[in-house]
């Protein structure tokens, strides 16, 4: 197959790159575009992935199926690839750039950042229960009981951005039913997106924060790094740290793949993981703390981990958009996105007044507690911008965890119990 009347033929990898970057730069595009100070930012980038996804991809990779340009399967696999990649560079990159202030931060709102994450992640689970009840009670279609349930704790999934949550919704559920649980994650994840980023830059202009002060706020003096402090010159790798980042990668990964048992808990042949998400994040966080060890530098360059985080986001949110997009269109149901956008909104607004009202804490910690809570990679990336500064990511780094073992457990018992 070619394009343009033959000039550009066209190869899998060749079509993967065209579409990746196309989208990249009609997703930026769109991004820009700003209503009264609100705008899309990265999630354009989500936005453009998905109509692509839902008008193009799939009828244009039949085409190239056809023609034997790509072998069947192989979107699916070289998305995948391209998703991994970026949530990688994103999250090692928030973990480094976290890291020097995350355990003083976590020292000063650890009990905070668990009570956020446990109430936004029960939140969701009791929206998710209220929406078992509502369907029951309004009718469930074609689907049966146990299917309903499966649809509903993928919408659950797919309403917090929860990889894990998805992967073990789908392992506790029979095996005919995980279709449904897949189904439900991608309806509920377009939402679960744009919804988390636009509540981020909504808030501060709605309680017309003053972002100076509020910045101000997050400044944390560690006393103890600061005597700490090495003087010398230290030793590095390679002059942009590619080589201490591609180490926090490779630990990470190897970390995230270590598998929990869950038997103990009722929970017969499932297992609990951090996921390379989880992984990588913890071990940039490490490393990012110590700074060093000896003269050996352990920090990459902050011009370097900014450029990996924001192409690492945007990666992501392609590698995720194209096959939602074309899921999204094949089972759309109107009140299946009804439901999402109530487990997504109703956690964000209980979190919030939770984190301002009962444990008092900064609108900006707030807010980076908001999108841990939500494990919500895009809305971090799109606070940061919103915040002008970076230490937002340590509040979003000491929830996450919290969020990600606590969402795992409740699609776990919903499914048991409903």
């Amino acid at each position: 197959m070619s394009l343009f009347g033959g000039v550009i033929p066209i190869t899998g990898i060749t079509f993967l790159m065209f579409c990746v970057f196309g989208i990249l730069f009609v997703g930026y595009a769109l991004g820009r575009i700003t209503i009264k100070g609100v705008s899309l930012g990265d999630a354009g980038v989500f936005i453009i992935a998905l109509l692509f996804g839902a008008l193009l991809f799939t009828p244009l990779e039949e085409q190239l199926v056809i023609k034997g340009a790509v072998p069947v399967g192989f979107a699916d696999k070289a998305l995948e690839i391209v998703e991994k990649l970026g949530l990688v560079l994103f999250v090692t990159s928030v973990g480094f750039i976290a890291g020097p202030k995350f355990f003083g931060n976590m020292k000063k709102n650890f009990k905070s950042y668990v009570l956020i994450g446990l109430v936004i992640i029960l939140a969701g689970g009791l929206s998710a229960v209220g929406c078992i009840f509502l369907g029951r009670a309004i009718g469930l279609g074609d689907l049966t009981s146990d299917g309903f349930t499966a649809m509903i704790v993928g919408l659950l999934s797919g309403s917090l951005t929860s990889t894990p949550a998805f992967s073990a919704a789908k392992a506790t559920v029979a095996e005919d039913l995980q279709g449904l649980v897949s189904v439900g994650h991608g309806i509920a994840y377009i939402f679960g997106v744009i919804g988390v980023v636009l509540f981020v830059q909504l808030i501060p202009k709605l309680t017309k924060a003053n972002m100076e002060e509020e910045r101000a706020k997050l400044v944390i003096k560690d006393e103890a790094a600061e005597k700490k402090t090495y003087t010398g010159k230290l030793l590095k790798l390679d002059g942009h740290g590619f080589a201490v980042f591609s180490l926090a990668a490779v630990l990470g990964i190897f970390l995230g793949n270590i598998k929990i048992p869950l038997s103990s808990a009722g929970l017969s042949g499932t297992c609990f993981s951090l996921t390379m998400t989880g992984g990588c994040l913890l071990v940039a966080l490490i490393l990012g703390h110590f700074g060093r060890i000896g003269k050996l530098s352990l920090m990459p360059e902050q011009s370097v981990l900014k450029l990996f985080r924001e192409l690492g986001l945007v990666l992501f949110l392609v590698g995720a958009g194209i096959p939602g997009g074309a899921d999204f269109v094949e089972f759309f149901d109107p009140m299946y996105f009804v439901y999402g956008i109530i487990m997504t909104i109703v956690p964000m607004i209980i979190g919030f007044l939770f984190a301002k009202y009962v444990l008092k804490l900064s609108l900006l910690n707030s807010l980076g507690s908001i999108t841990g809570g939500m494990t919500s990679t895009p809305a971090l990336g799109t606070l940061i911008g919103t915040a002008g500064t970076e230490d937002v990511a340590a509040a979003y780094a000491a929830t996450y965890p919290i969020a990600l073992i606590a969402v795992v457990l409740v699609s776990q018992f919903i499914i048991i119990l409903f």
